[in-house]
């Protein structure tokens, strides 16, 4: 930040300082302003004469009178903070709960992050540089202390300092790792003066386009490495001490990275800020408007069959919906109040919440938390906590597990877990603490918004730093809570820390298992085993089995032995952990091929996966007997595919058995996806196998079904070879299933939707010998849905005659069609050079070509057609300085909703939704509308001037020649999902994608001027400042 910037602001402070309203006074203000009642000088409601203002005519109706060039200094009293005892007086707890301050000013200010050390001292992350000063560096880390044992923290020190926007911290071998963008520090004290005199940088290339979208939420796991978030700004993360070294892309995914070797890697999640473990191991994670979601499965079993169509690793679980509503005891803000006012009679851009509630619901979810202490009472363990910051609450949800996931429950009806009267309260993340009770995090600030959120006439009389000298950490205890005593663990040995493991408390399982780590101290190992076999709780069992692992004394006999735990969780986790061990016990693959009968489908979950670590019969049979119980879930059957990267015939021989039943749908499935596989990989044993089975099966529905899902070009040679070992059978088949499927597609007798799903049967036979057929399947006499199955079916073909069949049916398009075809035609250079061509011999008018494609065009690899393309834009197009002048007027002309709202549908409802209508690919339409009329012109007519990384056009080429563009809304370790306008997504095999890289510039395309004009804009530019 400029000195004159911040010169600016504290001069604006000064000015508004004696304007603090007292008491609950400002609360009358606020809704005094609301109505419109406030007195524009002082904020003050006006004296009322039997129900009239007695205020003059002139000032009744300043309300009405409301604009972007009135000050409203009057209208927004600044809200004191309470002391630290009103604040506690402010808040209300669910029955059988209540408050406690742990920490507040001066010894903390602004925290977001802690971490227990080993003795219960508390390092706190104050992020004093929120939200807009990350160049100051303000950011530091805090060392506090409770001398006195007496559960309130009386002594601190600033352990380090000058961090841009720090967020996570996490505690290693004395020192603690501290995330702040684009950073991963080490600090550690080596002198016990309370400040770190080490320093290093160990991991860099973290995003922070986003204030909102950092880096957080370190936690240890039970795996015995450091687990953050890596939220929406993504990463390329390096190390500083190997720069030769590839980066580690994380788009849509977490990290993990081991502190003691620091090999870090790609984990699933991918959500916004907050994440957490259960007792078990589950991950769960939180976005703004999703406030609870689970992950499914690690991203490192996606990663091993790059065959096998990973589902979306992270899901939401909320039974009341990702932004559910919420009950909050605050009042709203008078910033916010007048915002409502000035957005409801359309003085500035923004959405009307809510009919004119101003929250209500879900909007700034943050801090997902699994409760994993001892305090509370047995039904409130593993109850996941979330709050709220800009409702000032915190919320609890019950978790039941539903088949392989689990759903959240609201606990607390129509009310919160806590809330606060006090609108500074801010519960940005929670933590387990060492005394078994949960501590919040308050970041006490008078204004918590993204900036962008805030229109400048409202925004200059904010200050955004208020509170950057405040913060609070409070403590939820039952009623009945007894004090305990600080814990010591850094005198206890090997074998009282092995103890602790099986302790009620997460925090003391968690932090005796670090030390046993860090320690390095093997003579715990036999201890450590007797926990494994025999300790009193299940999660102290778990936790000694990884403490074995980590420190390489696991064996074989403890790890079968765990297999048949009485606990499903303990015997899921003894399959995880024999992975890296089935190599040299033939005890523990026959110990992992039995849990595939296990009672518990979560253990046979677990079963599927870690079988991928074996191969042979016994691991064939075993997953196919998983299958036969469990592949109606969709995830199962990912588990099972992603296991057999070979051997899939195997597996598939044994699903199909006989082939005379029927197979249920999920089998089905599955026989399918391995077929398709078999047919992509070729592998010579596969194949082998394959031909044995076909054979057998003869006219059987599972022959047909395999041949179909083969999918193999008639050429092909293991389509001779399937069609010689069965005696021609295999081609017959084939041949039946393609002349049923073209009966049926051009038969207009029979209904539109058994006509769509043949058509895309005749992927199966050459283009050349059914190009007539899709001539006549596109005629703009067909169903909507036969002419888009034919669309979709001729893009599986390479041929360079499809160009020209659809270049002769363009003029025919609708505009769904035509952005589908334009797609299509994108996708290989032949294809392309075609289109181009028709452009430019006047076939194609070049308004019909849509912007986006447009701007595709401009960024193909192929240099000749490039050029070509940017020729016909420039002639197509004029100046982006010129437009944007030109279309200035449609800010000074009356806009006309009704019609902004046809104007939205047919420009902007491709990828924006706005009241239900249209499809959300590109970003929220809020924060634009924050930003005035103006920024939504510009945003507009030059898109590219600022992109958000979340929203940059990718081109993937694939090794089959296609080119496929869209902005990436899915990554796992085996694929990626494009998207692009009317939602049209491709899921890319990692194996298949040749080569991949960012354009640069955004989805929403530049060119759109040409399909509206100033009025139309203006009519637009009212729509949206006025739409919920």
């Amino acid at each position: 930040m400029s000195m004159n910037r911040i010169a600016m602001r504290r001069r604006v402070v000064g000015r508004r300082g004696s304007g603090l309203v007292k008491g609950g006074a400002w609360i009358a203000a606020a809704f005094a302003i609301l109505s419109g009642s406030a007195d524009s000088r002082s904020g003050a409601p006006r004296a009322q004469e039997g129900g009239r203002s007695a205020a003059p005519p002139a000032e009744r109706n300043a309300a009405t009178q409301d604009s972007v060039d009135r000050d409203y200094a009057g209208e927004l009293p600044r809200i004191p903070p309470m002391d630290v005892e009103r604040a506690k007086g402010a808040f209300r707890v669910a029955p059988g709960y209540r408050i406690e301050l742990a920490a507040s000013e001066p010894l903390v200010v602004d925290p977001v992050a802690v971490a227990f050390d080993e003795n219960g001292r508390m390092f706190v992350v104050e992020m004093r540089d929120y939200s807009e000063d990350d160049a100051l560096r303000l950011g530091r880390i805090r060392l506090l202390d409770d001398t006195d044992d007496d559960g309130r923290f009386d002594h601190a020190t600033i352990y380090a300092e000058g961090l841009a926007w720090p967020t996570a911290i996490c505690c290693f071998e004395g020192g603690v790792f501290v995330g702040a963008a684009p950073d991963i520090h080490y600090f550690k004290d080596t002198d016990g003066d309370g400040k770190a005199d080490q320093s290093r940088i160990v991991f860099t290339g973290f995003g922070k386009s986003n204030v909102q979208g950092l880096l957080n939420s370190f936690h240890w796991g039970l795996d015995n490495r450091i687990h953050g978030a890596t939220s929406s700004s993504g990463a390329d993360v390096t190390r500083p001490d190997t720069p030769q070294s590839p980066p580690v892309v994380l788009r849509g995914r977490d990290f993990a990275f081991d502190p003691r070797t620091f090999a870090i890697e790609p984990t699933s999640g991918g959500a916004q800020h907050g994440m957490s473990f259960d007792a078990w191991g589950n991950k769960f994670v939180c976005s703004n408007s999703d406030h609870m979601q689970m992950v499914m499965y690690e991203d490192r079993y996606a990663a091993r069959n790059p065959y096998a169509a990973a589902p979306p690793p992270r899901v939401s679980i909320a039974v009341d919906g990702p932004q559910a509503d919420v009950f909050r005891t605050s009042p709203v803000e008078p910033w916010r109040v007048l915002r409502t006012r000035l957005r409801m009679k359309q003085v500035v851009p923004g959405v009307v919440e809510g009919g004119g509630r101003a929250a209500g619901y879900f909007t700034g979810a943050t801090g997902a938390t699994i409760y994993t202490g001892d305090a509370w009472p047995l039904d409130a363990q593993g109850l996941a906590i979330v709050g709220d910051v800009g409702s000032n609450l915190v919320h609890r949800k019950r978790l039941t597990p539903k088949g392989v996931g689990m759903t959240a429950t609201r606990v607390d009806s129509k009310s919160e877990f806590v809330t606060s009267d006090d609108i500074w309260f801010r519960p940005v993340q929670f933590a387990n603490a060492p005394d078994g009770t949960l501590f919040i995090l308050d970041m006490y600030r008078e204004v918590i918004e993204h900036p962008a959120s805030l229109h400048p006439v409202i925004k200059k009389h904010l200050d955004l730093t208020s509170g950057r000298d405040r913060g609070r950490i409070w403590r939820v205890v039952p009623d009945a809570f007894a004090r305990r005593p600080n814990p010591r663990l850094d005198r206890l040995d090997a074998r009282e820390l092995t103890a602790l493991l099986d302790h009620a408390n997460g925090w003391h399982r968690t932090t005796a298992a670090r030390l046993l780590v860090e320690r390095r101290d093997t003579s715990a190992a036999r201890e450590l085993e007797l926990v494994a076999a025999g300790g009193e709780r299940p999660e102290g069992r778990i936790a000694a089995l990884y403490a074995l692992d980590g420190l390489g004394r696991l064996t074989a006999e403890s790890n079968v032995k765990a297999m048949g735990d009485a606990h499903p969780r303990v015997r899921a986790h003894a399959a995880r952990l024999s992975e890296s061990r089935l190599g040299d016990s033939p005890e523990l693959r026959a110990g992992l091929a039995a849990l595939a009968d296990d009672p518990e489908q979560i253990v046979r979950y677990q079963a599927a996966f870690s079988l991928g670590a074996m191969s042979g019969p016994r691991r064939d049979a075993a997953l196919a007997r998983i299958a036969e119980r469990d592949a109606e879930e969709p995830y199962v059957r990912f588990a099972i595919q992603s296991a057999v990267e070979s051997g899939a015939a195997e597996v598939l021989a044994r699903l199909v058995g006989d082939g005379t039943a029927e197979p249920p749908d999920g089998t089905r499935m599955l026989i399918q996806a391995l077929s398709a596989q078999i047919g992509r990989q070729q592998r010579p044993e596969d194949v082998a196998t394959l031909l044995r089975l076909v054979p057998r099966l003869g006219d059987r529905p599972a022959a047909s079904s395999i041949v179909a899902a083969l999918a193999l070009p008639a050429d092909s040679p293991l389509a001779a070879q399937l069609a010689a070992a069965t005696g021609g059978k295999s081609t017959e088949l084939l041949a039946a299933m393609i002349d049923e499927a073209v009966r049926i597609a051009g038969d207009a007798r029979e209904p539109a939707d058994r006509r769509a799903a043949s058509v895309a049967r005749l992927r199966l036979a050459p283009f050349a010998s059914q190009g007539d057929l899709f001539g006549a399947l596109l005629a703009p006499s067909e169903p909507a849905n036969v002419r888009l199955a034919a669309v979709q079916t001729l893009s599986t073909y390479a041929d360079p005659a499809v160009a020209g069949l659809l270049i002769d049916a363009w003029p025919t398009l609708g505009p769904t069609l035509r952005q589908r075809v334009g797609d299509m035609l994108l996708s290989r250079s032949e294809w392309t050079s075609a289109w181009v061509s028709a452009v430019e011999d006047g076939r194609i008018p070049p308004g019909d070509i849509a912007p986006g494609h447009w701007q595709s065009l401009t960024a193909l690899g192929d240099a000749e057609l490039r050029d070509r393309a940017a020729q016909l834009v420039r002639n197509a197009r004029g100046n982006r300085r010129e437009i944007v002048r030109r279309y200035q007027e449609s800010l000074r002309l009356d806009g006309d909703a009704p019609r902004g709202r046809q104007v939205f549908q047919k420009i902007c409802a491709a990828c924006h939704r706005v009241e239900g209508a249209g499809h959300a690919i590109g970003p929220s339409l809020a924060a634009a509308r924050d930003r005035g009329a103006e920024s939504i012109l510009m945003n507009v007519l030059a898109p590219n001037a600022e992109v958000n990384p979340q929203y940059i056009n990718y081109v993937v080429v694939t090794k089959d020649g296609r080119t496929l563009t869209g902005i990436i809304v899915e990554e796992t370790a085996s694929g990626v999902t494009l998207v692009r306008a009317d939602d049209a997504r491709d899921a890319i095999a990692r194996i298949d994608i040749e080569s991949m890289r960012s354009t640069g510039l955004s989805l929403m395309p530049e060119g759109v001027e040409r399909d509206i004009d100033p009025q139309g804009m203006a009519d637009l530019l009212a729509y949206i400042r006025s739409s919920e």
